[in-house]
């Protein structure tokens, strides 16, 4: 199921996406859309999981991965 929202953006950022979807980077404005919030919301994911891993000192063998993904830059996470 989808559901249709409006919102509202800065003129660049849409002249971003529209350059986007004219350049054949995206098949919609939507598309764009839906990309980069799902993007967020497994980046979100991710830093969360990263944390619990970063606090679960019983595991020793995942020490060293937690330590490394909790310092990871969460725009590298594309």
């Amino acid at each position: 199921m989808t559901k249709q929202i409006a919102i509202r953006l800065p003129d660049d950022v849409v002249a971003f996406i529209d350059g986007l979807v004219h350049n054949g980077d995206a098949p919609s404005r939507a598309a764009v859309v839906h990309s980069a919030l799902d993007r967020e919301r497994r980046r979100r994911v991710a830093a969360h999981d990263a944390a619990i891993l970063a606090e679960a000192s019983a595991d020793r063998d995942m020490d060293k991965l937690s330590e490394y993904a909790a310092k990871v830059p969460l725009d590298d996470l594309d």
